[in-house]
This record gives structure tokens, sequence and C-alpha cells, in this order.
């Protein structure tokens, strides 16, 4: 027995093709017999039944070519053949019709008497035969496999039975040399518990997960919830640490969204899943509104922010996507990476350009009229601003104001700059100098009446000056790991989740507005670390260690977003606050330094030359050209006096020394 239902499982298109010509021939016979329930008059009507079944038997199998019913794999057929399944007998069945009325009948190849129910049966019995004999070589086959699932096969639960969930299964059950047997699906919709999808039972929800893990001997978990939020994934992951369960996960919805990756694939867990948060619903409506055919330039297009802003305006239909920059390597891969999938209707235009440089900026500004402007180039890394103080000014203010000037004189409809969080009561160079761009921008505004607005938000993941690319050669390396402080926070977001809001937030400014993406709660760094060395399968304290250094200048414990007292609104956007604030600039600072003589009002192409604003930034650039880094930090005082030197060296000994107690205390107890 076993060994003929290996022939069947074994059975080819050709051989089907000469079952088909057997059964179809048989079908007549059977139908003219259910219909009479006589064998006299079957005696009787021979010639006329053989005649009939000769020519429907040819056209049938005809038919049967032509849909494709010889073109499928049935070992593994699933709806799609079904319905091709479907689709070609039930054709078979209608030109059966036609023909027995329209042509046999008339000619006299079925007499008068002949019963005229036939060709219905006969194109019933035909599907059933059919199908019947196509589905045993997918039922023969499905057992077979399971039958030869052993120890070898590992018991895998699939957290999450929606659509991702169902192709996470159907692809284990194709692909039997992944090594994986679907045992049972974990959800949370209780309409699903009980039921069955491709075989494979809903068990229960994620409140039972822990159970069921032990209950069915699982060795390893797929969680298969493209827009799950990292606490609900963390949950997953901590309950497979507990018992020794190895987990993998389907890429994030961005990542299917994007085309980088396809929902029926899995891989290993990342730092972003741990952190990702719901998806963010976006307005493409209006994206594309102030996108489609339009000119947008991206100011440091290379970069981590820039390079997903000019993927993201790609889709929204601009005509001319213009991607400045001052590294010609970074500018040279992005372009290629949009150029590899082109945009029908989209030019891409590639310039290399220092943004300080205004003749330069002036031609280009000349030449591509860009509509749109997305200012994502600066100087970003606190600890390197700290020591190189100049270019830090005259990147990130004299950068930002030749483009907003620029912008005015050429006619920019929208100028949207990206700002960080460092901004915010600044104790860094980085951050101030972000502050007083924000400043430029807000002034901008009031005196132009332009759409000039600022996006501030704080770190991402897999940025150039993230810690997560850090950590992670750390780890290659066999540690330790580098913290600066135990207790130090940051804000964390993923580079898609917020350019997509960058995008949202550029489409709602009138003008002067500083956006403030919510960034959800801070997490403490080092648990980032720890999280880091767990996914790649190891232990702190046992295979790698973490060392903590002390804050570096300028570096904060803990990132804010809003000042203290300013009006915070909430937008139409759930994600996305509004801050309105005014220009606090009442300090006096002495202009001189030694020997070196600050010229003040040098030059100021703002409009309203006596602006106090515009003569204090001419006197900071030219303080940042000639390298007087005292009048430098006054002038900062003076522009944003919430600005201030933090000094780390008091506590950082005896915060490090605590951890380091606890952490004794703490392997004494184990």
């Amino acid at each position: 027995m076993k060994k003929r239902l290996e022939m069947l499982s074994r059975l080819r298109n050709r051989d089907l093709l000469m079952v088909d010509i057997f059964l179809v021939s048989l079908a007549p016979w059977i139908s003219f017999y259910v219909r009479t329930e006589s064998l006299h008059e079957l005696r009787l009507y021979t010639n006329s039944l053989a005649t009939f079944m000769v020519l429907d038997g040819l056209c049938k199998v005809l038919i049967f070519y032509v849909t494709g019913l010889y073109a499928q794999y049935w070992r593994y057929a699933s709806v799609q053949e079904l319905a091709t399944l479907l689709r070609a007998t039930i054709l078979a069945a209608l030109v059966e019709v036609v023909l027995f009325f329209a042509v046999f009948t008339p000619i006299g190849i079925i007499p008068y008497g002949f019963p005229r129910s036939l060709p219905v049966l006969d194109g019933l019995f035909s599907m059933l035969f059919v199908g019947a004999v196509r589905f045993s070589v997918r039922l023969v086959q499905s057992w077979q496999s399971r039958s030869e699932e052993g120890a070898s096969m590992k018991p895998t639960l699939i957290v999450g039975a929606g659509v991702a969930g169902a192709m996470i299964v159907k692809e284990l059950q194709v692909n039997r040399q992944l090594g994986l047997l679907p045992v049972g699906y974990v959800d949370d919709n209780l309409e699903k518990v009980g039921k069955n999808i491709h075989g494979v039972p809903v068990l229960g929800t994620l409140k039972d997960f822990p159970k069921l893990l032990k209950s069915h001997h699982a060795a390893q978990v797929i969680i298969a919830m493209p827009a799950a939020s990292g606490k609900k994934i963390r949950e997953v992951v901590q309950a497979c640490k507990e018992r020794g369960v190895t987990s993998k996960i389907v890429p994030a919805l961005f990542e299917i969204l994007r085309g980088t990756a396809r929902v029926d694939q899995f891989r290993n867990i990342q730092l972003e899943d741990l952190l990702r948060r719901g998806p963010v619903k976006t307005d493409t409506k209006s994206v594309v509104a102030l996108l489609h055919g339009t000119r947008v330039m991206v100011t440091g297009a290379g970069g981590s922010i820039g390079s997903e802003i000019c993927r993201q305006i790609k889709e929204f239909g601009p005509t001319e996507l213009i991607l400045l920059g001052h590294g010609e390597n970074s500018i040279f891969r992005i372009a290629n990476e949009l150029m590899e999938h082109p945009k029908k209707g989209l030019t891409i235009r590639t310039v290399i350009a220092d943004i300080r440089d205004r003749d330069r900026m002036n031609a280009v500004f000349a030449q591509c009229r860009p509509t749109v402007i997305f200012h994502a180039a600066a100087h970003k890394h606190v600890p390197l601003m700290e020591v190189n103080v100049s270019e830090a000014v005259t990147n990130n203010v004299l950068g930002t104001r030749n483009l907003v000037e620029l912008s005015e004189r050429h006619g920019v409809e929208r100028f949207v700059m990206i700002s960080s969080d460092k901004a915010v009561n600044p104790t860094s160079v980085m951050g101030v100098s972000k502050r007083i761009a924000e400043l430029i921008i807000q002034d901008a505004a009031r005196k132009i009446g332009g759409k000039f607005v600022t996006v501030r938000f704080g770190n991402v993941l897999g940025s150039s000056g993230s810690v997560v690319p850090v950590f992670k050669r750390q780890i290659e390396m066999g540690g330790p790991v580098t913290v600066t402080h135990p207790e130090v926070k940051r804000f964390f977001m993923t580079i898609p989740e917020a350019v997509q809001l960058v995008l949202q937030a550029a489409t709602m400014g009138t003008g002067g507005e500083t956006f403030v993406l919510d960034m959800g709660e801070q997490i403490p760094v080092v648990e980032l670390a720890r999280d880091m060395i767990r996914l790649n399968g190891l232990e702190e304290g046992r295979d790698i260690d973490i060392v903590f250094t002390g804050l570096r200048p300028g570096e904060k414990m803990y990132e804010e977003l809003f000042y203290e007292g300013a009006r915070i609104e909430r937008t139409t956007h759930e994600k996305i606050l509004v801050q309105y604030g005014g220009l606090d600039r009442d300090v006096t600072v002495p202009m001189a330094d030694g020997n070196v003589q600050i010229r003040q009002h040098v030059f100021s192409g703002m409009p309203g030359y006596e602006d106090p604003l515009a003569m204090d930034l001419d006197t900071l650039i030219e303080a940042a050209h000639q390298g007087s880094e005292s009048i430098v930090t006054r002038l900062f005082s003076k522009l944003v006096p919430q600005f201030r030197m933090p000094d780390h060296a008091a506590d950082a000994e005896a915060a490090i020394a605590k951890v380091a107690t606890e952490g004794v205390k703490e392997r004494v107890r184990h």
C-alpha cells in the first residue's frame, strides 16, 4: 500500500494527461448510467456514447491544456491550483453543453431520445475525477512529509496568526529543508483561538505563551507580527530566553513597505525590533500634495537621515530630486541606490558642494531652482565638535544661514530643517550650534513670512552617530562594551519612522514652528548594551563585560525635547507636537579676546540689517573664522541663555563605584 501511495506522489503532468484521458472517457458512461439506471438503454446508445466520448474527451483535454492545468506542480497544490482546476473544468463543462445542444444533436451524433442532462452530469463527474486525482497527489505528499518528520525537525511556534504568520507556516510546510515543524500559532485574537490555519492550530494568546513553550516542547519561535510594538516583542523574546528557546522575527512593516524585505521572510532579532513602536500613520495625500511635481533639494543627502529622506521622497512623485552633499562617496552611494530602481518622471541630480560656500551655493540654487528643501546637513558628533568649535559654527550656523538667505532670494516655497534634542538646554557645542540654527529659521519665518520650519527629534538607530554601531563593533571584537555612565538615558527612534514623521510635519508648517517628534520614553543606554549582548547569544560578565568610562565633554545624563515654559500644542498627528517660542537673547557679552579684535556687523545678507540677531551672528561667524573660541563661547551664552557647560567630574566616580559595588553584591548572591 505504501509503495502504491509513493507511486501516486511521483505522478508528473504527462502521467496525469494519460489518467485524464481515461477518466474523461469513463465519465460519459457513468453519467448515462446514473441518469437512466438502465444497462439496457446503455447498450442501445453505445455507438452514440462512444462518438460523444471521443469528441468530448478531445475537447476537454485541449481546454485543460490551454488553461494551464498541465503546468502546475500538484505536490504543493493550494488555493491557486484549485482555482486553476475549477476554471478549466467549468469551462470544459460549458463548452460541452454548447457542443451537445448546438452541434452534436442537430447533426445527428446525439439522437433526440438521448438524456438531455448528460452533459451536465458528465461535466460534474469530470471535475470530480480530475480534481480527486490531483489533490490525492497533494495529500500523499503531505502525508509522506509528515511521516518523514522525526527528531531532526524542530517544533516551532508562530507568534501571530495573521497574514504574515500564515505565510510563514506555508513556507515551512513547503521548504522542509529548513528543519522547522510548525506546531501552532499564538495570537491575541480570541476569534482565532481554537481554529486551524493551513492545518496548524491557534493554541492560545500571548498570556499563554510561556506555558505553550513548555507544553509543546518548542525549540524555535518565529515572531510574525510586522506591526507589533517593541514592548510586545521584548516580552516574547524574554519568555524565549527563560526557556532557552531560540527566536526569529519577520521584518518590520516599514521594511516590507519599502520593498527591502518580504513578509514571508524571517531573520534574527535585531535591536531595532526590540525598540520599534506601533506603525506610523502617514497622511500620504498631504505629503503627495507637498512633493508631487516639485523640485526637492536634500542637503546632507548622503548621511543616514538625508539618504532615508531621499528614499521616501522618491515615492511621492517629485519631478527632480537634488542630492546635495560635501562628501562625494556618500552622495555616489545614495544616487546609485536610487537609480537602481528608477521612478518614471523623476530626475536624480547630484551636487557636490559645501553649504558654507555662499557663492557656490548661490550658483547651485540658480541652476537647480528647488521649490522644497530638506536641510539635513550638519556636524552632529558631540565629542568631535567640543574640540572643533569653529567647524560646528561655520557648518551648522553659517551653512544654515546661507541656505535660508538663498531660499528667500530664489523663491523656495518650503524649508524644513532637521534639528536635534541636544538643542534643548544645550550643554555641548553641537547642541548650541543647532539651537542657533533653529533661531535662524524662526527669525527668517517671522521677517520673510515664508514656510520655514524645524523638526526636532532624538537619536536614531543605525545612524553614523548612534551608539549601536559602536556596541556592535565592540561585541564582535570580544569586548568590553563601553558605556559613558550607568544612568545615562537617551531617546531612540528608527530612521524610517523618524523620516516618515519629518515628511508629515513638513506638510503642517505655516512658518516658524518647531515640530517635535514624540520619541516615547528615554531608554537607559546600559540596557541597550545588555540587549545587544544577549541578542548576540552572549552573557554579560561571563562572555563580555560592560565598562563605564565617564560622561564625555558636552554630554548630558538625559535628553530633553522642549524648553521649560514653551507653549506646546498637539497637531493633527498623534506623534507630532509643535513648540512655539520667542528669541530670548538679553545677555551682554564683551567682544574682545586678548589680541583678537572682532569686527561687529561684518556682513549680513538677512533682511533688516540692523537686527540684533543678524549682528550677533555676524560676530559669531567672524570669531569662528578667526579661531577665537572664548568669544564664540560667550556669544553662545548670549544667543542661547540656556547654554551651560556641564561639569561631570564631581559625581561620575561615585556613580560608577556604586554600580561596581552593586555588581559585586549580585555576584555574591549567586
